[in-house]
């Protein structure tokens, strides 16, 4: 019995070692192949919905605590049910087709259709925790993480760093605060983003001059190549906790945030409210879409701002959904219809009603 017992041990590890030695292999070369298919249903998901992007195929791309969920159409698969549990955050089709999951712990996975590669801090990215991801206009890949951004040009990183110190003296209303650039003598691939209150970056975005814009949780600074420049709101006041930031058909910047909503044409912040504002999305007619935090934030709403009305004093306002846990990511369907994430997964908006899915 001793012997049998032996033997039969002995072919589990041997078994255990064979079905796992795939795995193990895989993981040297960064690269996790598929197993096993993708699962789809023909519901959405149930879990919170954070993020929803169109891919080029015109295919809905849920990022939810269940996975990168694609819609198209008819059913609703699970890309990454292979992967194994990461709280994803953020989802980003690059020009090339392929596909960029940001997670919160698990760093970024690569996506070519086939298999996946994950990059963490030991590739050189400046955090796992990553929160945005963002291809500018040369096609390089921006990750914005918990310790700075991150820039990788296909080879390799080069990270941007906040330093921690005292707050920028700022100067009058509608002025900005220009602060020094330093590159880091004995980490060449680091730049510091002096003055600044957070490494935590939420949200990048390139304006139509070129120059880079950062979200973080205690300030927004833009990044010619050279400089950083924190920005103050017409109040003078900083942006603290910026979530999101788009840029409209003219170029102007919207920014959402703790401080509310704002316009920036250039030269001058223009509110719109002062609700907390956790998404701002820009649709194909040029109306402005927020998720904000009404009634004390005690409650969501999803609100659309009309194009034709951006310029007046009151612009026109329209409350599409209100109450309930939560309102997050916000993205227009080929077919006009608005998408948006819940806690409860993902609804509808078809210009009449609203419908969970």
């Amino acid at each position: 019995m001793k012997n049998k017992g032996n033997v039969l041990y002995s072919l589990i590890i041997i078994l255990a070692g064979v079905i796992n030695f795939p795995v193990q292999a895989q993981q040297k070369n960064g690269a996790i192949k598929s197993e096993t298919k993708d699962i789809s249903t023909s519901h959405g998901p149930t879990t919170s919905v954070r993020t929803i992007r169109q891919d080029s195929k015109g295919n809905m791309l849920l990022v939810s605590i269940e996975g990168i969920i694609r819609y198209d159409g008819k059913s609703f698969t699970n890309l990454t049910s292979k992967m194994g549990s990461h709280k994803f955050w953020d989802v980003l089709e690059d020009r090339r087709g392929n596909f960029w999951f940001a997670s919160l712990g698990s760093g970024v996975f690569y996506y070519d259709g086939k298999s996946f590669q994950n990059f963490t801090t030991r590739d050189g990215l400046a955090s796992n925790l990553v929160f945005e991801i963002y291809e500018d206009k040369a096609g390089i890949i921006w990750f914005g993480t918990g310790e700075g951004a991150s820039r990788y040009d296909g080879k390799s990183f080069r990270n941007f760093k906040m330093k921690e110190g005292p707050p920028p003296a700022y100067a009058a209303a509608d002025s900005v605060h220009v602060s020094d650039y330093h590159k880091e003598l004995h980490h060449p691939e680091v730049y510091w983003m002096i003055n600044e209150t957070n490494n935590r970056i939420h949200t990048i975005i390139e304006d139509k001059t070129g120059k880079f814009w950062f979200g973080t949780w205690g300030d927004v600074c833009i990044y010619d190549g050279k400089t950083y420049t924190s920005l103050t709101n017409k109040y003078g006041r900083t942006f603290k906790n910026v979530r999101s930031m788009v840029k409209d058909r003219k170029g102007n910047i919207w920014l959402g945030g703790g401080g509310g909503l704002w316009r920036y044409d250039g030269t001058a912040f223009t509110n719109f409210t002062r609700n907390s504002v956790d998404y701002v999305y820009n649709d194909r007619k040029g109306n402005i879409w927020t998720s904000s935090r009404i009634n004390n934030g005690q409650d969501w709403a999803l609100s659309r701002y009309d194009q034709k009305s951006l310029s007046d004093k009151k612009p026109t306002v329209t409350e599409i959904k209100s109450g309930g846990d939560g309102v997050f990511g916000i993205s227009e369907a080929r077919d006009g219809s608005i998408w948006f994430g819940a806690t409860d997964g993902v609804y509808r908006y078809d210009g009449k009603i609203v419908k969970r899915l």
